[in-house]
């Protein structure tokens, strides 16, 4: 799962790079060139390069650099595709049950969470240690009269963009996770920090279902 994943994000990566190129020499070739992409989608740019005649010279230098970084473009977006799909397979497989059931957890979020509890199964005999291993629990940061926690940055930072996402997506559908974060600030507390209290909250949740002693639901 961690080859998948890694293997994956780095040829994310690079046709993220391969992306930046192709956009570099668009800008700086010629105007009649530059209009014809102009404000197009990068996967629109690299199938007309690679599927019209019109953009095959040779012996144009722009038009066969051109050429080569949409060609790897191509591939890499194939390869991260694949590897996509063969990761979901592979989670699938190996989740616990209800983990991907969650909102706001997919393949690649399900994946940084069993990775981080299966290289660190000793951190798994409580919540609190979980949240730690993560990077969510808080860190007193006190002083007087003022209480107030700060930003843990220790800890497995994958998960810890894990569970940052599953927030995301929750504030983006979920009515009661954004009802939850108004009260927070409403409290005092501001949007980072009442973020921070989410993560902390999904942290306990997904801690349960990786050791199957979440409660299950009745039926209403």
């Amino acid at each position: 799962m961690r080859a998948l994943r890694l293997t994956r994000h780095s040829a994310i990566k690079s046709r993220d790079s391969a992306t930046n190129q192709l956009h570099a020499l668009i800008v700086t070739a010629d105007d009649d060139l530059r209009q014809q992409f102009a404000s197009l989608p990068i996967a629109k740019i690299v199938a007309l390069i690679l599927d019209d005649g019109r953009f095959v010279d040779p012996a144009d230098g722009y038009l066969r650099a051109m050429s080569s970084l949409a060609g790897r473009w191509r591939q890499l977006d194939n390869e991260a595709k694949e590897l996509a799909r063969a990761l979901t397979e592979f989670v699938a497989q190996s989740a616990p049950a209800g983990l991907l059931d969650e909102q706001g957890v997919g393949s690649d979020v399900a994946a940084a969470l069993m990775i981080a509890a299966g290289d660190n199964p000793h951190r798994l005999r409580s919540e609190a240690s979980f949240a730690a291993l993560c990077g969510v629990s808080p860190l007193d940061a006190s002083s007087g009269k003022q209480q107030r926690h700060r930003l843990n940055r220790g800890g497995n930072r994958d998960a810890n963009m894990a569970l940052w996402r599953i927030v995301l997506v929750r504030l983006r559908w979920d009515p009661v996770t954004r009802c939850y974060l108004d009260r927070r600030i409403a409290e005092g507390k501001t949007k980072r920090e009442a973020i921070r209290c989410l993560k902390r909250y999904i942290a306990r949740d997904i801690y349960k279902i990786l050791t199957g002693t979440r409660t299950p639901q009745l039926a209403t």
